[in-house]
């Protein structure tokens, strides 16, 4: 699944609501839920970003070998 700066984006912005929802959270287990959330988000926000980084590279080396 191709991932965009909008979509990094997203995931981050839901991590960042997580972590707020977190600690805004007065009963255990919804701090708790929440902390997870934001954990699940930051982890695909980082799979997003090295997914990115690996199509970058890719396009790198396909546009130097085809200059050759």
């Amino acid at each position: 699944m191709p991932s965009s700066p909008a979509t990094l984006g997203f995931y981050l912005a839901r991590a960042e609501q997580a972590r707020v929802e977190a600690g805004a959270a007065t009963l255990a287990h919804v701090r708790e839920r929440c902390t997870r959330s934001e954990a699940a988000w930051l982890a695909l926000a980082e799979r997003a970003e090295r997914g990115a980084k690996l199509r970058a590279l890719e396009l790198g080396r396909k546009a130097a070998s085809g200059a050759m």
